[in-house]
């Protein structure tokens, strides 16, 4: 299990951006792929993007149409989650998670791989 925190989560009005970070606490960080979810109010989760351990691979929710942007930085064990041009419909709370691979440059969003979760960050857009 890889402790993990996210930030970054708020209220923003619609065609605002924000950048949610997720930071681990636990050791051998870049031995871990990541991925971030999202859950809305009345459904289910769903996976947005996932970052290879190398950071060289990723991998977008086609919905996202661009607007996502996910990054990691091995030196701060943090991944980062850009987010532009935000809709109402991006209201939900968000999620990282992290999966132990072998493979350095692969990642997925399959969510029943991922044995390590954060608590969430909130991001509310208004429109």
């Amino acid at each position: 299990q890889m402790p993990l925190v996210e930030s970054g989560g708020g209220l923003v009005q619609a065609g605002g951006s924000l950048r949610l970070s997720c930071v681990a606490s636990g050791a051998n960080w870049d031995d871990y792929a990541i991925a971030w979810f999202r859950q809305a109010p009345g459904k289910e989760r769903e996976g947005i993007s996932c970052i290879s351990r190398s950071g060289d691979n990723t991998y977008y929710a086609d919905f996202l149409k661009g607007r996502f942007t996910i990054s990691r930085d091995n030196a701060k064990n943090t991944v980062y989650l850009r987010m532009n041009n935000l809709e109402p419909e991006d209201t939900a709370v968000y999620y990282c998670a992290a999966e132990l691979r072998v493979s350095r440059e692969a990642c997925t969003l399959l969510a029943a791989l991922y044995p390590s979760w954060g608590q969430g960050t909130r991001v509310t857009v208004s429109s």
